[in-house]
């Protein structure tokens, strides 16, 4: 029996090429992210990738520390096609460290996969997509150089465009609101994201006003626990209203579902911890007919294959993705070759595992290196 018979951790930061601006938080300079690499007894190298965010659902430190101290005993010898009876090991030995638990999970797949000859959505059940609508978000500070990227962007074929609303003035997003619609028309799939930006009381006056400007949804306009106001917007508003934050798992959805919270959800893997996870979640969704979207924190090109193969695996996730991050705003990639972009849509890629490569090579000199075991 094929077993892992080695695992290394790297914690990582790379630059950025603009700064992100959002409601629950900013972020500028750099990010940091983990990345895993098992090795199977016959050789077979598979990575993951665990990308926390502070202010959202962790840190990289401790998912770092999980996966060396806590998960590494249970990882070393795991049968290498029992991927989730190491799941269920890993979340009866720690409690929570989701993206910890997930860069070993896609690490598992990546070997398995690899090992066969099958890419990761064909072991989650086969592709029902070969590509996925990229949206890109709006968060500048600057929105005159949003404007710009938009200007070059949307005669390449991208449509969808996300602009993070709440973090500056009203008057300000609906001024912005009002130059994108001006600038595109139509030709524009426009979503808005609030990140928790609005406080309950007031709220409904706020999103009227944005209504008309007929965006594809409002994306957590409240606080996560406020799902009473979520479902008084989803109720009174024309445009559908998306769970982010409300909806880290399962339990989270059947509350949405049970209140009418929300019209649909965004699916990430580093919230929901998993990819079994993550399509057991999108299963339910399914069932209340709540279509998902492809969310993202900030990972680079390892955990970003992986939510590509999840979603070319996964029906309901048919809103799209913003898996922009290793071609828009990170400087350097760990990946050999960035995962393809084509007229505004992320190709999934079509060999074994993940199929993306990485190299030591592509790691050292494309990230700086923190710390390793």
């Amino acid at each position: 029996m094929e077993t892992i018979s080695a695992l290394r951790v790297f914690l990582i930061e790379s630059p950025i090429k603009m700064a992100r601006q959002q409601g629950v938080g900013d972020v500028k300079g750099t990010v940091k992210r983990v990345l895993v690499e098992l090795t199977s007894s016959s050789g077979i190298v598979g990575w993951g990738e665990a990308a926390p965010w502070e202010v959202f659902t962790g840190t990289a430190e401790a998912a770092f520390a999980a996966i060396d101290v806590y998960l590494r005993p249970l990882v070393i010898g795991a049968p290498v096609d029992r991927i989730r009876a190491l799941g269920l090991k890993m979340k009866k030995a720690l409690v929570g460290h989701g993206e910890a638990k997930l860069a070993i999970e896609t690490a598992m797949f990546d070997i398995l996969g690899k090992s066969c000859g099958l890419s990761i959505a064909d072991l989650l059940g086969g592709r029902v997509r070969d590509t996925i609508p990229l949206s890109f978000s709006i968060a500048d500070p600057s929105f005159e150089a949003d404007m710009e990227r938009m200007k070059e962007m949307v005669p390449n074929g991208h449509r969808l465009f996300k602009v993070k609303t709440g973090v500056k003035s009203h008057r300000d997003d609906l001024r912005h609101l009002e130059a994108i619609r001006n600038a595109f028309g139509d030709a524009v799939d426009l979503r808005l994201d609030y990140n928790q930006a609005l406080e309950p009381f007031g709220a409904i006056a706020i999103l009227r006003d944005v209504d008309r400007f007929r965006p594809t949804f409002i994306e957590q306009p409240v606080p996560r626990e406020c799902l009473a106001a979520m479902a008084s917007f989803a109720a009174d508003l024309d445009t559908p209203i998306l769970a982010d934050e409300s909806c880290f798992d399962a339990r989270d959805l059947m509350e949405i579902v049970r209140l009418q919270a929300a019209d649909a959800i965004s699916v990430k893997l580093m919230k929901v911890g998993g990819l079994f996870n993550a399509q057991a979640l999108m299963a339910l969704a399914d069932l209340a007919h709540v279509p998902g979207y492809g969310g993202t924190l900030w990972e680079g090109g390892v955990a970003l294959a992986a939510g590509t193969q999840f979603i070319a695996a996964t029906p309901g996730v048919s809103l799209g993705c913003e898996f922009y991050m290793p071609h828009h705003v990170l400087t350097e990639d760990v990946l050999e070759a960035k995962i393809e972009n084509r007229n505004g849509e992320v190709v999934v890629p079509d060999g074994p595992g993940l199929g993306v490569i990485v190299s030591q090579a592509s790691l050292r000199e494309n990230a700086r290196i923190l710390c390793e075991r």
